[in-house]
């Protein structure tokens, strides 16, 4: 996995205010983590993502239409 497709502070923060809470619900579920801590150490880059889930985190933020997902802001 490279380097740069594990933070995707990029996406997070590039989502319109009303979407937030329905993209942090999506995700958590994808990531299996039940704390906005959990979710953080993933959007941040502090965790690996496998390569089902870089697909699946793609997949949640092009269907907001953002594209530019991965890095850190």
């Amino acid at each position: 996995m490279k380097m740069e497709k594990r933070a995707f502070q990029n996406g997070f923060y590039r989502l319109a205010i009303r979407d937030v809470a329905a993209a942090r619900i999506r995700l958590m579920a994808l990531f299996e983590v039940t704390t906005r801590q959990g979710l953080r150490d993933r959007v941040n880059g502090k965790v690996n993502h496998t390569d089902e889930q870089i697909n699946a985190v793609e997949e949640i933020f092009h269907s907001y239409g953002i594209t530019n997902i991965w890095g850190k802001v």
